[in-house]
């Protein structure tokens, strides 16, 4: 009896042990880590599905991709009825092959969208309901030709002003111009026309900023009451290291929270540089390149840490959470240094190996 008693306790024992040590494992890769929480997804390009070392890295960490510009208005239209569908092909078959979900990149923005669009033949703008046709012709044509692997598309891209004393919340882009905002609601309809089964999102950067957030909140809740079909909302996620704060993030996804089902990260980056963040990209701001140095490092790893335990404790709404680029060598804020300030602003270095923000992120 004794001996039995003996062997149940070490049993027992073992047990706990292993238990720990199964609990301490480190994830293998992103998408594993997050396998009970959202999809963890990455902007691809052609660099990166020509690479087979960054082939391997996005098909073992991401279970979500988004074409990072090659399914742009200009790159798949530059001219009124003729169609370029050589990227955006190979981007959508790279997902059919190796059956990772692909997020559409964008519809509507005004920018990467060629002149066409809004101009006459003799360089006048043209009406709202040309604008709306050649609108209609676009979407449709795009989003049947992606629909079997694309779930959600970003329909709308940072139609909402930055400027906080503006007495009217949108930007004043040609497609505002045109037809007011009146564009966003014929973008959303014809989109959810064209795939009745698509995700559609709202997607714009500073979305944390009180004005800018609560502008976005208000135009999509006012839409959505008028019956325009707009799922979610994007949130870009381009942040530096000491903005947003834990408040303005967890405030921003629970206001949004009251208006949509689904949020999506949709462009996450975390730059060093904390004199800029959103779509500014500055040069020449300093002789002194940014070194990713021992106390960057740490304040990076301290906003990534922040910023995933808030979305994990919102993984309610927060669905999708998408890196824009696969690594810092890629990344739009490094790619091309020139003048530029490097910003070492993804998980993965140059060389595609893991940083210590990387191991923060999957070690929760």
């Amino acid at each position: 009896m004794k001996t039995l008693l003996k062997t149940i306790s070490c049993l027992g024992m073992l047990a706990v042990v292993t238990g720990c040590s199964q609990e301490q494992k480190k994830p293998d890769n992103l998408k594993d880590a997050y396998a009970d929480y959202f999809t963890i997804g990455c902007a691809v390009n052609m660099p990166n599905l020509n690479s087979p070392e960054q082939v391997s890295l996005i098909t073992a960490n991401f279970n979500s991709i988004t074409a990072e510009n090659d399914m742009k208005p200009q790159s798949t239209q530059p001219v009124e009825g003729e169609w370029n569908w050589e990227n955006a092909d190979k981007i959508a078959n790279f997902a059919r092959e190796n059956k990772i979900p692909l997020r559409g990149h964008c519809l509507v923005w005004h920018n990467q969208t060629a002149d066409w669009m809004y101009h006459d033949e003799k360089g006048e703008l043209v009406s709202k309901e040309v604008l709306f046709e050649r609108m209609r012709e676009h979407i449709h044509m795009i989003v049947n030709r992606y629909k079997d692997v694309i779930y959600a598309w970003d329909v709308v891209n940072e139609a909402i002003t930055d400027n906080p004393d503006a007495d009217v919340p949108y930007r004043q882009s040609t497609y505002y111009k045109i037809a007011g905002d009146e564009f966003i609601k014929k973008a959303f309809e014809y989109a959810h026309e064209a795939d009745p089964a698509a995700l559609l999102f709202y997607n714009d950067y500073n979305e944390t900023n009180p004005v800018k957030r609560d502008r976005i909140y208000n135009m999509v809740k006012s839409m959505k009451a008028e019956g325009v079909p707009i799922h979610g909302i994007g949130m870009q996620g381009h942040y530096n290291i000491s903005s947003p704060t834990e408040d303005e993030f967890r405030e921003a996804i629970e206001l949004y929270s009251q208006v949509v089902d689904n949020i999506h990260i949709t462009e996450l980056d975390v730059r060093i540089n904390t004199g800029e963040q959103g779509g500014q990209l500055n040069v020449d701001q300093t002789d002194k390149e940014l070194e990713l140095t021992a106390e960057a490092d740490s304040a990076q790893v301290a906003q990534y840490d922040m910023l995933f335990r808030v979305m994990r404790d919102h993984k309610n709404v927060v669905r999708n959470v998408t890196f824009w680029n696969v690594y810092d060598g890629d990344s739009w804020l490094d790619r091309r240094h020139g003048n530029r300030l490097r910003n070492y602003p993804l998980l993965f270095d140059d060389n595609l190996q893991p940083k210590s923000s990387y191991d923060k992120v999957i070690s929760f």
